[in-house]
């Protein structure tokens, strides 16, 4: 990312034992497992060997999506519940859905890269949706680290056309870029958001808003991992994403 590769340093909390298996398996380098997890229906070949994927398919798309997952020295997966439950909410809504493992998690190959490798992974993502559904809208959707890797690349790839932002962790890392977005976006926020302070994110959108479709909504409540509010997360996604189908549909 340039100028911004400082800001994607590791800062969530691992517990001791969590952190002593990724830095075992970095050594190794090899992916972390989590056979807990069923495997992905889909590998998409990158230039470290594959992206293990799940593809969700309607049977006649009307858009497609990509949805990339919270921070992987964190657990994070796309078998997150908070990346399934977006990711329902767009599969429902008509859009081919595709979540992927972010190098070095799950079956896919490589390891961590503090957010530099990662968005090169969610190009790869989107190059294998572009050629897939060509002529498709693409919506890029990421929940914390996955909406810092996303929301930068997706603002800036031209296939992109809607940007979703949840638990956006405005306190972690730099979110300003997106002061230069011209694209609907839609953020999405737990009131007590530990890693994203509501009223420091409702000024970025604010800024965001003078320039294009900006939507904040905040889940009262609830903190960055949605607990008790994944259903009014799913719900806030269906309202803005069927929005932006019917406005793409007049254009």
């Amino acid at each position: 990312m340039v100028g911004c590769r400082p800001c994607l340093v590791v800062t969530l909390r691992q517990d001791n034992r969590l952190e002593s298996f990724v830095q075992e398996q970095k050594l190794k380098s090899t992916p972390l497992l989590m056979p807990m997890y069923p495997a992905g229906n889909l590998f998409i070949p990158a230039t470290h060997g594959r992206l293990e994927a799940i593809l969700k398919e309607p049977a006649e798309p009307q858009a497609a999506t990509l949805v990339l997952h919270p921070h992987p020295l964190g657990g994070g997966t796309m078998h997150n519940k908070v990346v399934f439950r977006a990711a329902s909410a767009l599969y429902e809504a008509g859009l081919a859905t595709l979540r992927i493992n972010f190098r070095g998690v799950g079956q896919s190959t490589g390891v961590h890269d503090e957010g530099r490798g990662e968005q090169e992974d969610a190009r790869v993502a989107l190059d294998y949706l572009s050629e897939k559904y060509p002529g498709l809208a693409i919506t890029v959707c990421g929940f914390s680290f996955g909406a810092r890797v996303g929301m930068e690349l997706g603002l800036a790839d031209a296939r992109v056309t809607n940007l979703i932002s949840i638990g956006t962790p405005v306190d972690k890392y730099d979110f300003s870029f997106l002061k230069q977005c011209r694209k609907p976006i839609l953020f999405v926020q737990g009131e007590l958001d530990e890693f994203g302070n509501v009223d420091r994110l409702r000024a970025l959108v604010s800024e965001v808003a003078a320039s294009t479709d900006a939507q904040l909504v905040v889940i009262a409540n609830n903190g960055h991992f949605f607990e008790g509010g994944l259903s009014e997360l799913k719900q806030a996604i269906t309202d803005w994403i069927g929005r932006q189908t019917i406005a793409a549909a007049k254009v």
